[in-house]
């Protein structure tokens, strides 16, 4: 059997199964990427639940994973060489699940470099605007008189909207006719955009039917459908 005591992080998560790749994470649109992941390529895993009401993610066995205190990241026992691999950051953690896999990712140079491309523009584009857009439409910055800060995340949101937009036309994936991580990466933040922050008015949604298309496509599958609920809320 794998042990992995050497890793603080199984003394608050103990491995029930230490062979398979451990997930410590939670359904944000950045913790299902890698829960719909691992449910699509069918890899063996083991959720653990990093519960923001109680600070989890700033334990210190939290921290020894991942110093930046975010989630997900993963612990696998059978990393490359066979050696177990701790790794944060949803899409590092993606692009090695699509390696260790060999699903998801274009297997030839220039489109494996292509779907890495998309991931990057959710990673540095989609994810941050689209989050700063649901603090000041959901959250603490609804409340500010001074809606300029908001003005401009909703803006630069419509405008990576419509990069998507664009590049979807004639297109049933953002590769074309194979699904892969940039889908995986970029649809959460999308479903979570209209849903859970509701700001789909806001940002005018309805001008976008090439992502909507896309969305629920997304969303109809049914390991994304499983993903969405990992790790599952206690008693659930």
């Amino acid at each position: 059997m794998t042990d992995l005591s050497a890793f603080p992080i199984t003394r608050k998560w103990p491995a029930q199964h230490p062979d398979r790749i451990q997930l410590y994470s939670l359904p944000t649109p950045n913790g299902v990427k890698v829960s719909i992941m691992l449910e699509e390529t069918g890899l063996p895993y083991e959720p653990h639940r990093v519960a923001f009401d109680t600070q989890d993610q700033m334990s210190p066995e939290f921290l020894s994973l991942n110093p930046n205190n975010k989630i997900p990241a993963i612990l696998d026992p059978d990393g490359p060489g066979g050696k177990p691999l701790p790794l944060f950051e949803s899409g590092a953690i993606l692009i090695y699940l699509a390696e260790k896999s060999g699903k998801f990712i274009p297997r030839d140079p220039a489109g494996r470099y292509q779907a890495m491309q998309w991931v990057m523009f959710q990673m540095g584009g989609i994810g941050p605007m689209f989050g700063q857009v649901g603090f000041f439409h959901k959250f603490a910055g609804k409340d500010y008189e001074d809606k300029r800060p908001r003005d401009r995340y909703v803006a630069e949101s419509r405008r990576l909207l419509g990069v998507l937009d664009r590049h979807l036309e004639g297109k049933a994936w953002i590769l074309g006719d194979d699904y892969g991580i940039a889908d995986i990466a970029t649809f959460p933040w999308v479903r979570n955009l209209v849903g859970f922050y509701g700001a789909g008015e806001l940002v005018g949604f309805a001008d976008f039917a090439n992502v909507k298309r896309v969305l629920d496509a997304f969303v109809a599958r049914p390991a994304v459908q499983r993903g969405l609920q990992i790790p599952a809320a206690p008693g659930a």
